[in-house]
């Protein structure tokens, strides 16, 4: 076995416990003999005891032993010395960070009732059409905030999407670049699939976020831009949460209404610079079945595709040996019983 090296060496000491069963049982077998010589004269033995030939016995207790044997080598786990082989990895879960536009331009209503409540839900059934994958929340207005870290709970990030509205990232404001330069820190390094689910207008404020996205592309994260609301733009209201009268959003007291529209040309930029996809979402209802059938799954699929090197193993051989060993020895005590059964036979 010189072109053998083991995985666990260390467990070689098993076969210190394979001495011990084997020396057991030799001893139960002699011991039974003895008893048999102190009782019964070698004359009385042959003529009333039916037993099995001292060498057919001695043979099955070897083979039970090299089975043992070898079942201890397998758990050992064998390698072939300097040869390995090439295997896909079988990681198919993904890591998927949404980053949700909470500024008030997500307020205007051409999406009814409006951008962001038609974001969230949304977002809540593509989620769910995603099981298996860790899933996460950061929602940016003029700052980015992490609410949900990376989980496989799809009830709590439910739950932390319920509670999103204008409020949660504490400044107003809209600023692309900060939300995925965030997303990058909290997705982390590693091997599997990262996918970030941008869900905007596209506006921005002066938030480099081209330079966020080649960031994001050197970490090897992909963005999916899900571009909400109207190229032609749309004025934004505001309801008061008490009388729920809505009133229009101005550029100042008195002044002209806010107009906010889609920049979906940002929005392509962006996911063009991290091998990505852009979604132009606009107005109408979403497709979440072609979103994640033409650009989730392909990015998780081929991130989760990588190849690696693994030594080849060789303990499956040692593993048949200790099979075929036991079942010689289940034939050999039943062939035993066959000929005992013959013997008491009358003639």
């Amino acid at each position: 076995m010189t072109d053998l090296e083991f995985a666990h060496p260390e467990r070689v000491h098993l076969f210190w416990l394979a001495a011990l069963v084997a020396g057991f049982l030799a001893w139960r077998e002699l011991g039974r003999g003895t008893a048999l010589r102190a009782q019964l004269s070698a004359v009385m033995q042959r003529r009333l005891v039916l037993a099995p030939r001292r060498g057919r016995r001695l043979l099955r207790a070897a083979l039970a032993f090299a089975a043992l044997g070898l079942g201890i080598l397998a758990l050992m786990q064998p390698q072939a010395r300097g040869e390995v082989e090439m295997v896909a990895s079988g990681r198919v879960s993904a890591d998927i960070m949404v980053v949700l536009d909470v500024s008030r331009s997500m307020l205007a209503d051409d999406a009814p009732p409006n951008r962001l409540a038609r974001a969230k839900a949304e977002i809540g059934s593509l989620v769910d059409r995603m099981s298996g994958n860790r899933v996460g929340l950061i929602a940016f207005a003029g700052r980015a905030a992490v609410l949900c870290p990376l989980t496989p709970d799809y009830g709590f990030f439910h739950l932390v999407l319920n509670g999103v509205d204008t409020r949660s990232a504490a400044r107003g404001g809209t600023r692309i670049g900060d939300g995925l330069r965030r997303a990058v820190d909290a997705l982390g390094p590693g091997a599997g699939a990262r996918v970030v689910l941008l869900i905007t207008d596209g506006e921005d404020q002066e938030s480099q976020p081209l330079e966020a996205a080649k960031a994001a592309a050197a970490a090897g994260v992909r963005v999916v831009a899900i571009g909400f609301g109207s190229e032609q733009g749309s004025q934004i209201h505001v309801t008061d949460p008490l009388t729920g009268a809505r009133t229009v959003v101005t550029d100042g007291p008195g002044g002209a209404p806010v107009v906010s529209k889609l920049d979906g040309e940002l929005l392509r930029q962006i996911a063009l610079a991290t091998k990505g996809a852009y979604v132009p979402a606009g107005t109408a209802a979403l497709d979440l079945e072609s979103i994640l059938a033409e650009h989730v799954t392909p990015i998780v699929q081929s991130s989760s595709g990588q190849v690696r090197a693994v030594p080849v193993e060789r303990y499956p051989w040692f593993a048949l040996g200790a099979l075929v060993l036991l079942v010689a020895v289940a034939f050999l005590g039943g062939a035993s019983e066959r000929l005992l059964r013959r013997q008491r036979e009358p003639l």
